[in-house]
Order: structure tokens, then C-alpha cells, then sequence
């Protein structure tokens, strides 16, 4: 008689007990246990029952738990974190679980030592692993919003989801509660001006617990230092690129910008210095403003060029509003009228709206990271050790895309109703941004150097940026040179299998996007991996958590325009420009989105957080503890810079990070 004894978790997920019954058994390459039942999950509240579990002789050196829920009442749902195995000879075995088991389906579990496919010889291992494999091919399958964009996991809402991918109970409840109680929480229920602003002052109506951030934006808006600033540290710092000749598009002359220039210097003399740069808005070209509640709404396509100056400000000195250099699109100039002036920049602040929501935000991190988290799912068994350093980057992400196509970018979401770019030209714009996504653009230190942005001061984007990237770099080349040499990586099917789904459903084949095919050395699989995880938590992080901050001050923001861009000067006045921002209604939407889309909840992982007990071997735990005190130090660094800020950067700082796109 071989008796093993059996210690099961449930963790502490809230609703995680119900009312069916739950049983076990071994499953050995000698000999298999009969099924004990382990109790109703809903007795279970003490996070762990343990129990002994007889067999007639040993299982043999490799073995499975399955673990099954039979129903009593309802069909219903039950959590378990992890089954510690301690075996007739004295070892403890971690088999991992982490997901809700289902009265659908027996949920089988291995040790959790990870093993590469083509060093797993034992045939029951073998076997789990393709089964694995297949089970989750079924149950997370590739869909199309359109052939043009990367494609999404095949699923209407939600609940459609399998369980192990979705909310916990608290997230969940915490999001409900959040989508009812913004209004209330940002103090709108009592405005209820016209729908027309008839002054900038009553934007101040709009009132809630605002950041010191938020303060400062309200104070410098209309001011081209702060202007030029979020080019750098901003919403969106990715698209402002060095300029060493202006495009044939722009014909800035040196006259015109002498004014913004050192005495004794030209434009020409700047460019060689490298302190000229260029936002050029080009994807928007052509794209024709939609019709919200029977107003036609305007957007443009800029190119903005920028100085910065000796004093290490950068500074906005010309805006042509069109792409196509004409009589009736003038180059604006901060010598102008200081309302033509303001106009121009309100426009390139729109055109950034659009940029960063759908290109730099939703395409580059959501929908990547989507990408992401259905081919690691679908690819690779959870004994791979990728599996396991991967899994806490793809929490939540499904279902958080899943309700941001329809609250965002259906027929009925905020793009479609409350934004000029409107839901025709939203697809547009994503299938431009799609065709030009590359990877060098999103691996941190090529995109630096491919935009010339190494020597432009007071770049915290950057400077934070390299470092975490360097700090992931290296806890990734930890953890995977401990499992690959060269040959592993060449010789590892699982691995190509998830790079080619990664290839064929996030860059569409693209042979222009310079994405690898397939891998030959660990060095090309660590910055593969490191850009995954850059991209998932700390370039999303960049791009999403200042959202409400940037934003909730709809002209530094605004979704759309009411009129046109300006064909003349000396036109515009106070009031145009004020005619021109959108009406209360959707900037109140607007900033009920912003402030959603900003609000972390409760269970929020923040970076380097792993609770989940995935690994057991000695190397990879050694480098997830100095990935933290790297993250540590590193947000000591960032906090005891910003104290020498007048507006400090924390987008970056580490403990504002989260592991995975989850909101």
C-alpha cells in the first residue's frame, strides 16, 4: 500500500466555494488512485483541506492530479490555487491550478517543475502536454473585427469567456460599481448647464477630488512650454521624432521661425544640432469628420514642428494644420494672433487624441497584448516555461478588450458617438496604424535611437523607460538561459508555434514590420520576451494611467472639433475657439470614459507582484526576488528625482506599473 497525502488550496478568491462536490484522484505511469471525494467546495472556507490518498502500490515517478466537480444543485464554479502531493518517500510536489474548475470538464494538473517539449519524454507527460495544448485551441479561438487589424479572441461578451481568463469576483464587482457610480464620484449629477459652453470658466463647474497633476494642466494649458512638454511626458510620448530635413509637405522657411530661434542661428543650423523635431499626423490624412447629434465634427492632420531651445524647453514655432501645402492651409506661427494661435494648437491636440487612444493606446498595447495572451494560451502548455513567466502579463486582458470593444469602439461606443474620428475613420486610421506598426517600434532602445530622441533633455519617458526595459532584460535572460542554450530554442516546436501566432495574427504577415519569423538564439528570445513584458505593463502604463489626469481638462484633450480647421489668419477670436471644442454633453462623456479607463481596482497586480506559486526551481525564484529589488530601487531613483519636478513623472515608477493589461 503507497498512501500519498493530498493538501488542496483554494486560495482566497472571494465566491470561491459553492455547492457541488468535489473529487480527486492520482493518476500514475504505475498505478492511479480511485476518485475520494474531497468535500462540498462550499465546506471549504478554510482555504485548504488535506486528506490521504491510497493506492496499491506507487504511482511510479511521474504523476497527475485530476481533480473534478460533480453537481449537487446548481451548476456552479469552484476555485483552486494550487494541490501540494507529499509522495510515500517525503517529497512535496507543487502541482499549480490557479483557475476555476468547472462540472463541465475534469481539470488534470502536473507538477509544476517546467520542462521544454522536446525534453519531456515520458509518455503520459507527452500526452498531457498535447492535450493541454489542444483543450485551450478549443476553448480560445481567433476572430476577426476587421482583416486589416490584429485579430481578436472569437468571444461576443464576457461571460463567454472561460473562467480561468476572467475578472475575480472583486474586480468584477468593483467595475460594476465604478461604471454606476462615476457620475457620482466626479460630482456631474448636479450640472446641468445648456449644452453649449459659453465660457472657459465654466469648465471649472466640472469638479471632483482633482491631482496636483491635474491642477498644474488646468494653470499652463494654453502655454506652448507645457504644450511642447507632453510631446515628451505626456499621454503620448511616441511621436515626436528628431528632424534633420523638414518633409516637402512642410515649407517651414527660415523666416518664419527666425523669431523662436537664437540670434545668429537658422533652422537650417538647428537641424545640424539636432534640436529640431517633427509630430507629423499623416494616418489622419483624408479621414472625414463624423456626425454626432446632427453636427458635422472636424478633425486634421498636423505637422507640428518643435525647438528645443538653450534652456532645455521644447517649444512648439510652426503648425500647418493639412498635409497638402496650399494658399488656404497656412503655416501657423507663434507670432500670429495669440487666438489663431491657440486654434492651431487645439487641433494638434485633437489629432494627439486620436493618435494616442486608438494607435498608441489601444492598438500598440490592448490589442498587441491580446495577441499576446491568445497565442501564449493557445501555444503553449502550462508546464512551459514560458507559459509560466508569461501568465501573470496576460491576467485579466481578454476581458478587459472584450468590454472595451463595446463601450469603445462598437457602433454605440464612445468613438462612434462622442468623437469626430467616428467609427468609419476610426477602422481607417487602425488599418493605417496596423500597417505601420514595426518591430523595432515597440522593442524601447531602437525606438529611442530609430526617432533621434537619445539627447533631448528632460525626456523621463526615456529615461525611466530604458531602465525598466534594462531591468526586465535582464530577469528575463535569467529565467530563459536557464531552461535554453541556442539548440533549445531551435529545437523547441512549442516556442515557433506561439512566435508564428504571434506573427500571423498581431502583424498579419507584415514582411515590412520586421518582426521575426522564428528563433535561433536565446539572445533574439530575451528581447522578444522583454518587449512583451515592456509592452503589456510598463508601455501601457505610459500610455494609459494619465489619461484622467491629461484629460479631464477637455481643451488640452478635446475628442472632437465643431468647426473646421482654419484656412486664414486673423480669424479666429474667443469665442470661435470656444465654439469650436466639443459641447457639455460629450465632454462629460468623454471624461466619464477617462476617468474609467484610469481607476485601478483592489486586486490590481502591481509589476513584479507574482502570487501564483508557478515555479519551483531554485534559479528562476532567485531572479523573480532581484527582479523586485531591481523595481525597488529603481522607484527610489524615480521618487527622489520627481521631488526636483515642477510636474514630477510617475507614470513609470514601478509600483504605478501593473503586470498585465488589465485596465
Amino acid at each position: 500500500m503507497a498512501n500519498y497525502t493530498v493538501e488542496v488550496f483554494m486560495g482566497d478568491a472571494l465566491n470561491a466555494g459553492n455547492a457541488n462536490t468535489v473529487f480527486i484522484n492520482l493518476i500514475g505511469t504505475k498505478d492511479s488512485s480511485e476518485p475520494q471525494i474531497l468535500g462540498h467546495s462550499a465546506d471549504m472556507l478554510s482555504c485548504s483541506k488535506t486528506l490521504t490518498v491510497s493506492c496499491k502500490e506507487s504511482l511510479g515517478p511521474f504523476f497527475l492530479v485530476q481533480l473534478e466537480l460533480k453537481v449537487l444543485e446548481l451548476e456552479d464554479y469552484w476555485f483552486c490555487s494550487k494541490v501540494i502531493v507529499t509522495d510515500p518517500e517525503g517529497r512535496q510536489l507543487l502541482f499549480p491550478c490557479y483557475q476555476w474548475l468547472s462540472p463541465k470538464k475534469k481539470t488534470i494538473l502536473r507538477e509544476a517543475t517546467a520542462k521544454l517539449s522536446h525534453k519531456d519524454t515520458e509518455e503520459m507527460a507527452v500526452g498531457h502536454r498535447l492535450e493541454d495544448v489542444a483543450k485551450k485551441c478549443e476553448d480560445f479561438i481567433w476572430g476577426v473585427y476587421d482583416s486589416e487589424i490584429p485579430h481578436i479572441v472569437q468571444v461576443d461578451s464576457a461571460s463567454g469567456l472561460p473562467y480561468e481568463v476572467r475578472f475575480s469576483f472583486t474586480k468584477e464587482k468593483e467595475f460594476q460599481h465604478s461604471q454606476l457610480n462615476t457620475s457620482l464620484d466626479l460630482k456631474l449629477n448636479n450640472f446641468h448647464p445648456t449644452n453649449t459652453w459659453n465660457s472657459m470658466e465654466e469648465l471649472e463647474d466640472v469638479q471632483w477630488n482633482a491631482s496636483r497633476t491635474h491642477e498644474y494642466i488646468k494653470k499652463h494649458w494654453r502655454t506652448d512650454t507645457f504644450f511642447g512638454y507632453q510631446f515628451l511626458n505626456g499621454l503620448n510620448p511616441m511621436m515626436i521624432k528628431r528632424c534633420s530635413k523638414l518633409p516637402n509637405n512642410f515649407p517651414v522657411t527660415n523666416d518664419m521661425v527666425k523669431s523662436a530661434l537664437p540670434k545668429e542661428s537658422s533652422l537650417e543650423k538647428e537641424m545640424e544640432k539636432g534640436n529640431i523635431f517633427l509630430c507629423d499626423y499623416a494616418r489622419l490624412d483624408g479621414i472625414v469628420g463624423s456626425v454626432i447629434d446632427g453636427i458635422q465634427q472636424y478633425l486634421a492632420a498636423p505637422l507640428c514642428l518643435l525647438f528645443s531651445n538653450p534652456q532645455g524647453k521644447l517649444l512648439p514655432i510652426a503648425i500647418q494644420l493639412k498635409q497638402k501645402p496650399e494658399a488656404q492651409n497656412p503655416i501657423f506661427l507663434p507670432t500670429d494672433s495669440k487666438h489663431d494661435w491657440l486654434l492651431a494648437k487645439l487641433f494638434v491636440r485633437n489629432a494627439e487624441f486620436n493618435e494616442h487612444e486608438l494607435n498608441f493606446h489601444l492598438l500598440r498595447t490592448h490589442l498587441l497584448a491580446e495577441v499576446f495572451t491568445m497565442a501564449t494560451l493557445r501555444a503553449l502548455p502550462s508546464v512551459h516555461p514560458l507559459f509560466k513567466l508569461l501568465f501573470p502579463h496576460i491576467r485579466y486582458t481578454l476581458q478587459i478588450n472584450i468590454m472595451a470593444r463595446k463601450q469603445l469602439t462598437s457602433a454605440e461606443g464612445i468613438f462612434s458617438t462622442s468623437c469626430a474620428i467616428g467609427l468609419k475613420g476610426m477602422i481607417t486610421f487602425m488599418r493605417r496604424a496596423t500597417a505601420s506598426l514595426t518591430y523595432s517600434s515597440l522593442c524601447l532602445p531602437d525606438n529611442i535611437k530609430e526617432r533621434g530622441l537619445e539627447n533631448i533633455p528632460h525626456y523621463y519617458y526615456r529615461d525611466d523607460g530604458l531602465k525598466l526595459w534594462n531591468i526586465i532584460h535582464k530577469f528575463v535572460n535569467g529565467v530563459v538561459a536557464h531552461y535554453y542554450t541556442d539548440r533549445d530554442v531551435q529545437e523547441d516546436s512549442e516556442l515557433q508555434t506561439w512566435l508564428t501566432e504571434i506573427v500571423e495574427h498581431g502583424f498579419l504577415k507584415n514582411d515590412n514590420s520586421g518582426i521575426p519569423e522564428s528563433f535561433h538564439t536565446v539572445a533574439e528570445l530575451v528581447k522578444f520576451v522583454t518587449m512583451l513584458i515592456f509592452t503589456v505593463s510598463a508601455q501601457h502604463a505610459a500610455v494609459n494611467n494619465g489619461q484622467f489626469e491629461f484629460g479631464a481638462w477637455m481643451p488640452n484633450f478635446p475628442s472632437t472639433m465643431k468647426t473646421p480647421p482654419p484656412t486664414t489668419k486673423g480669424q479666429a477670436t474667443a469665442d470661435s475657439i470656444l465654439a469650436a471644442l466639443p459641447n457639455v454633453t460629450l465632454t462629460l462623456k468623454i471624461i466619464t470614459a477617462l476617468y474609467l479607463l484610469s481607476k485601478k481596482s483592489s486586486d490590481h497586480y502591481p509589476f513584479g507582484y507574482y502570487p501564483e506559486e508557478l515555479f519551483v526551481e531554485a534559479v528562476p525564484l532567485q531572479k523573480m526576488e532581484q527582479f523586485r529589488q531591481d523595481l525597488k530601487a529603481l522607484e527610489g531613483e524615480i521618487e527622489a528625482r520627481n521631488k526636483n519636478l515642477e510636474l514630477p513623472y510617475d507614470y513609470l515608477n514601478p509600483k504605478n506599473v501593473g503586470n498585465s493589461v488589465d485596465l
